[in-house]
């Protein structure tokens, strides 16, 4: 039997109308990558090579464009380099104790072990997220990134609001970072991901085995002309200007949502993101009904916690309303 994946955002019934479940840009989308992407040509196939977007990217990075592999999303990239994993390097796979269960289901579904615990069998493919999911805390990395293929998903990274994260420039140098920037513009439905291999000098494994696997193992033409389209805005400077200029909305809107939440006895847990978890004590079928989704974080290895993303006043205010109704309508406890 297949597992199930547990994800964010719209499920059969379509999207609710107040969704804190997925966590794009709340203030997004980004409107000079959405016009890039409107603009983008559905009549012809993009260069299925993609060199002037790695290009881009590489100078966006300051890496060489043979570093840059480009993904159809970030969840394609988790399946197809956990294939390969298998096959140049099997052996356990290492995830975060809690963290986004497709590292874990993919590794599984390649015959592969999961661990967890830093103290366990060694493994020869792990995962970090920096900042993590479904928290959005800081994570220290290991202490030898380079030892063996390591991924540090980046994927909240753009949307930190705290601090400046525990991974120096050589951590993540000696690291396979993997970046999705849709979260980040607030455009989830284009899906669009890249990785950046380490330098072979920076790290004890294999990099040009690896790079040649996986490019073999590309699809052709991961990225439609939109995916392309959202990857090239994301190196434009008036669009990362629009992201650094977004911060300070997102920090009020998280910090007013905490602050009331923990006014009624809501359990928050610590971010530097603008989501977080917390302990809300209400079904998530049941807020459903009102309109309202959230992330059930079960899956995440956090059962009864959720995750909930920053929103703006309206849908907090809608949040707070059903939060405050359930209060209500509980009788309270005999005395």
């Amino acid at each position: 039997m297949t597992a199930l994946r547990l994800h964010g955002g719209p499920g059969p019934d379509g999207p609710a109308r107040w969704d804190f479940s997925s966590n794009g840009h709340p203030a997004g989308p980004c409107p000079d990558a959405l016009a890039a992407v409107q603009a983008a040509d559905p009549c012809r196939y993009p260069d299925p090579s993609h060199q002037a977007l790695r290009a881009a990217l590489g100078a966006f990075h300051g890496v060489d464009p043979d570093q840059v592999l480009i993904a159809a999303s970030g969840s394609e990239f988790i399946q197809r380099i956990s294939a390969i994993g298998a096959r140049l390097a099997p052996g356990p796979v290492q995830v975060p104790p809690t963290a986004y269960g497709d590292y874990a289901l993919a590794a599984r579904a390649h015959g592969r072990t999961v661990v967890t615990a830093v103290d366990g069998p060694a493994p020869t493919l792990r995962w970090w997220a920096e900042p993590s999911s479904p928290l959005g805390r800081d994570a220290a990395p290991p202490a030898a990134p380079g030892a063996c293929p390591t991924v540090l998903d980046c994927v909240y990274a753009p949307l930190r609001l705290d601090s400046t994260g525990r991974w120096t420039d050589a951590d993540r140098a000696a690291a396979i970072t993997l970046h999705s920037p849709g979260k980040a513009l607030g455009l989830l439905g284009v899906r669009a991901a890249y990785a950046l291999l380490p330098a072979a000098d920076a790290v004890a494994w294999d990099v040009a085995a690896w790079r040649h696997a996986l490019l073999a193992a590309e699809p052709s033409w991961p990225l439609g002309g939109q995916g392309v389209a959202l990857l090239q805005a994301w190196c434009h400077p008036a669009v990362q200007q629009w992201l650094d200029q977004s911060r300070p909305q997102l920090r009020a809107w998280r910090d007013s949502l905490r602050q009331q939440l923990a006014d009624r006895g809501v359990v928050l847990a610590d971010s530097v993101t603008p989501f977080f978890g917390a302990l809300l004590q209400l079904d998530a079928q049941a807020l459903r009904r009102h309109g309202v989704a959230v992330r059930d974080a079960a899956s995440f290895g956090l059962p009864g916690w959720v995750r909930l993303n920053a929103l703006p006043p309206p849908a907090q205010a809608a949040l707070l309303h059903v939060v405050d109704h359930a209060r209500s309508a509980t009788p309270e406890p005999a005395r």
